[in-house]
C-alpha cells in the first residue's frame, strides 16, 4: 500500500503474519465501498417515481387547450369529491 511505501514499513501489524496487519487488508476498502455504490445505484436501485415529476412531465408534452381541458375535468372531479369547493 501507499502509506507503506512512504514510512518504509514493510508490515504495519502481526495480527495476520506475512500480511501486513490491519492496514494492509484495509487499504482498498474505500475504493471498493465507492465501486459498489456507483454500482448499487446505476445497476441494480429501482428508482422511485414522484408523482409531481410525472404529472410536469404529462403537463408539459401537452397543448394548452388540452391542458385547460385537464384542469377543467380534474376541478370538476374535486369538487365531486367535496374536496374543492366551487
Amino acid at each position: 500500500s501507499g502509506l507503506k511505501r512512504a514510512v518504509k514499513i514493510k508490515d504495519f501489524g502481526d495480527s495476520i503474519p506475512g500480511h501486513g496487519g490491519l492496514t494492509d487488508r484495509m487499504d482498498c476498502q474505500f475504493l471498493m465501498g465507492s465501486f459498489a455504490h456507483i454500482y448499487f445505484q446505476s445497476f441494480i436501485k429501482i428508482p422511485t417515481l414522484q408523482v409531481g415529476l410525472v404529472l410536469q412531465s404529462i403537463i408539459t408534452g401537452m397543448q394548452p387547450k388540452e391542458q385547460l381541458e385537464l384542469y377543467d375535468n380534474l376541478r370538476t372531479y374535486l369538487v365531486g369529491q367535496e374536496l374543492l369547493n366551487e
